[in-house]
């Protein structure tokens, strides 16, 4: 199992949202921090079965750093969020 950084965000009046910077369209929010956590979860599950079923390279975990390095992302909380894909299915 590997993990991906998922980046919390939330801005006043809104839900907590959260993005995969390895996974550029994949975006999902929740009304608490616990519901994006869980939530974050299943899209990132729900992508890499697409990007397998159309037979697509699912990318490697960018690193802690490399995302954090980049300022655009400084806004948000890093988390690790696990990829539910067996082995050998990338």
């Amino acid at each position: 199992m590997q993990n991906y950084v998922g980046l919390i965000h939330k801005d006043a009046d809104s839900d907590y949202g959260v993005s995969f910077p390895d996974f550029p369209g994949c975006v999902t929010a929740g009304v608490t921090w616990d519901e994006a956590w869980a939530f974050a979860r299943g899209a990132l599950a729900l992508h890499i079965d697409g990007m397998i079923e159309d037979e697509d390279a699912v990318p490697e975990p960018a690193s802690l750093d490399a995302v954090m390095a980049d300022p655009d992302n400084r806004h948000a909380v890093a988390v690790l969020v696990p990829s539910p894909t067996p082995p050998g299915r990338r």
